[in-house]
């Protein structure tokens, strides 16, 4: 059965057909390279212009100077090593306890059955429907005062880590994909003597790294990109991240100062998504499990 396209076979295999539509192709795509990277190109060099030419009407393509201070100004003034090395930690740790927790829950609803399991993951799909800014409260009066223990994690990474552990919306996805491992593959480890947790870690697991490699991106990236939560739960500026040190610090600081610290506040999650796209994409393109 043949595919029909907007441009017949008949026409690419003509020279004027082949010419007109690698033109049009490569302008295509051209222009979508532009529409993503020409604010990435604008924000790069704005920190390298002088304060004038930067708020200067008409703005200039290129910097008329090339000027590097603004990012080492950005670095020694804003603190940036510091609130950097803060948010790696929030961020590795909610990642960390959040794929444990997620894979472990999804794993259970998906291949150990317990009872009420539809009943279970139906309630947990429904805190989906209830907005994030309807939770802020509660969950800083629980971590203001954590219930039984009353102890206080503000100012503490577990306050990042603890309310980032249960997403509902990471668990669905685990659950889906380990929906899709074929059960004869989990039966073939149990004759051979695996229990749960064996066939857990040797045989779910490393099926699973695609869905697992997207389920981090997600978990690193919302506590990355998190301001409001932040901000509640940190009121030590030295312990504060760096979404929540950009907006305090800027009060009294050059606009290409801060330019340049936006710049290098987003190196960390290009340079993983450069470092890790073919994995990204595995997950998200993966519709099956092959056997």
């Amino acid at each position: 059965m043949s595919t029909r396209t907007l441009v017949s076979p008949a026409a690419l295999a003509r020279p004027r057909g082949r010419a007109v539509y690698w033109t049009v192709f490569s302008g295509v795509v051209l222009l979508f390279a532009l529409a993503f990277l020409f604010p990435v190109y604008w924000m790069v060099t704005g920190a390298m212009k002088s304060p004038d030419e930067v708020t200067q009407t008409p703005p200039t393509l290129i910097p008329k100077h090339w000027h590097i201070s603004g990012y080492t100004d950005a670095w020694d003034l804003m603190q940036l090593p510091q609130h950097l090395w803060n948010t790696v930690v929030q961020a590795a740790g909610a990642w960390f306890f959040q794929l444990v927790l997620c894979t472990a829950a999804a794993y259970a609803l998906s291949k150990l059955k317990p009872a009420f399991g539809k009943l279970i993951l139906g309630g947990i799909l429904a805190t989906l429907m209830v907005p994030a800014q309807a939770l802020v409260v509660p969950k800083y009066l629980t971590v203001a005062d954590l219930p039984l223990i009353h102890t206080s994690l503000l100012n503490d990474p577990l306050g990042i880590w603890l309310p980032a552990v249960a997403n509902a919306f990471n668990l669905y996805l685990l659950k889906r994909f380990f929906d899709q491992i074929p059960r004869d593959v989990l039966e073939a480890a149990e004759i051979d003597g695996a229990g749960k947790l064996r066939i857990l870690w040797s045989i779910v697991l490393p099926m699973s790294r695609p869905v697992l490699g997207v389920v981090s991106i997600f978990a690193l990236v919302a506590v990355w990109q998190d301001f409001l939560w932040p901000l509640m739960v940190f009121s030590d500026t030295d312990k504060q991240p760096i979404s929540v040190a950009l907006v305090q610090l800027s009060q009294n600081i050059q606009l290409t100062v801060l330019i340049a610290a936006m710049v290098i506040a987003s190196v960390p999650m290009v340079a993983m998504f450069l470092i890790f796209q073919r994995h990204i994409i595995a997950g998200i393109s993966t519709g099956s499990t092959k056997g």
